[in-house]
């Protein structure tokens, strides 16, 4: 009679937690990154009225008897399903698109968590607004000029420097991908009235950034060679800043050192009869060709400058790239087309300041310098489990590690089974209305049976209580 009674407490006890499981579900409905929780049920102990027999020669077998002692919560689980992903617009605000989680740090203290919206502080360091937890990465390193990600080294806090400086840099290089027509018609040296002198010649300029990042205007002059014998190659005249008053002393020449001021602003560049590029020659002789790219090396004085110790100017160099030897793709050319006389691009730019930074899906953040300059300035870190379900809940949906989650296994994404990060996107919860509100139901009833187990075993109490009179 009184087990039947302590059946149904327990009954009634694990259905008001199950019920309480779904409560929180629900209460977190919306909550950003959410995990629901589902309650498993087992049945408890059994007390053995009889055991069981093996069979014998005259008699068979027979099943042991037991009656349960009621029902008790084998687990709470933590469903860890990809939660709906909802577009907001805001570019710190990130979702994992698959397995992992984000690495906040408080203090020396490590939480994990699916919730992704996060913000700048004063200080530029990526964080939790909610708590101020520090979202862990990589910062990148400058190494010989070129920025550096050391995802295998340990993660630090992300610190985004909004309005920092890119300082200016000098052009190194020029690259040319042009085509000088066959069919320009060779001009006499002496008797050329202006207008041939025009069609035979061909002008490009581009701009180039010194060391302050002044800008100046790189012109370079095309002309048909006048030489009979040499019908594939054209003159070169070289000039930077032209219009300059003062003059900047241009001049063009091989080897390690700047050519120096007074020496000769053209060269020659060859073609084959297949209308590709083969050589060049500066006013000294000297060729650079062969294999290869052609290069040539152009000098200018920089305005406004601390002289050097002999009382100079101070020269600024880069280099033309005129394309590969036998090549087609960004290399000049000597085809029977329009001239197309174009420099493509410079590496060079004036000083800027971090404007604004976009996220990857890999975690890369990149800035943007308002210059037009990028530069990778991080990446976010994920971290993934062997047993996801064993982390423990801690508030503020995050989680820590447990005896049963296994270590963490930290990463970028994409990698060893993380997802990968979609920007401006929040995930929701991955709480089911419909199948919260059916579970609810079905938990209403089952403590109600159980409560009509107590009534029915109270009754038979009664009933026993009443012999007596």
């Amino acid at each position: 009679m009184m087990r039947s009674l302590f059946s149904g407490v327990s009954g009634l006890q694990n259905h008001q937690t199950r019920m309480d499981v779904i409560g929180n579900n629900i209460a977190n409905i919306n909550t950003t990154g959410f995990k629901k929780g589902r309650v498993n049920f087992q049945d408890l102990l059994y007390q053995q009225l009889q055991g069981a027999s093996r069979p014998t020669d005259e008699i068979g077998g027979v099943n042991p008897k037991e009656v349960g002692l009621g029902m008790s919560i084998a687990a709470i689980d933590t469903i860890h399903n990809q939660g709906s992903l909802q577009s907001t617009g805001v570019g710190t605000d990130l979702a994992i698109q698959g397995a992992g989680f984000f690495i906040l740090k408080d203090g020396g203290n490590s939480f994990y968590t699916r919730a992704g919206a996060f913000n700048l502080d004063e200080n530029g360091t990526l964080v939790n607004p909610a708590n101020g937890m520090r979202v862990q990465g990589w910062m990148s390193q400058e190494v010989e000029g070129v920025q550096i990600l050391n995802v295998s080294g340990e993660v630090e806090d992300l610190i985004i420097p909004v309005g920092s400086k890119d300082p200016a840099r000098a052009t190194t290089a020029v690259n040319f991908a042009c085509n000088l027509d066959k069919r320009t018609p060779v001009i006499p040296a002496e008797g050329a009235s202006a207008l041939e002198r025009a069609n035979g010649t061909w002008n490009t300029s581009i701009k180039v950034y010194d060391t302050f990042g002044i800008e100046h205007t790189l012109e370079v002059t095309l002309t048909r060679s006048q030489d009979p014998e040499a019908p594939n190659s054209w003159d070169v005249a070289v000039n930077v800043d032209p219009e300059n008053e003062a003059g900047t002393n241009t001049a063009v020449g091989l080897g390690e050192a700047a050519p120096a001021a007074g020496e000769a602003a053209n060269f020659t560049v060859n073609f084959s009869n297949n209308g590709t590029l083969v050589s060049a020659v500066d006013g000294a002789g000297n060729e650079s060709g062969g294999a290869g790219n052609v290069l040539m090396n152009v000098a200018y004085d920089v305005p406004n400058t601390v002289p050097d110790e002999e009382g100079a100017p101070i020269r600024q160099q880069f280099t033309l790239n005129l394309g590969t030897v036998g090549g087609f793709v960004n290399s000049m050319t000597q085809f029977a087309e329009a001239s197309s006389t174009k420099a493509i691009s410079q590496d060079g730019y004036t000083m800027g300041y971090l404007d604004n930074f976009k996220i990857a899906q890999s975690g890369v953040i990149t800035g943007v310098y308002s210059n037009g300059t990028s530069r990778t300035l991080g990446q976010i870190a994920l971290a993934s489990f062997t047993n996801q379900g064993g982390l423990e809940k801690s508030g503020d949906s995050n989680f820590v590690v447990s005896n049963n989650s296994g270590e963490a296994n930290i990463g970028p994404s994409g990698i060893a089974g993380k997802g990968k990060l979609i920007s401006g996107t929040l995930e929701m919860s991955n709480v089911d209305m419909a199948e919260q509100f059916t579970d609810m139901i079905v938990t209403q009833r089952g403590f109600q049976a159980n409560s009509r187990t107590i009534q029915t075993a109270d009754q038979l109490l009664q009933e026993l209580l009443s012999l007596k009179r």
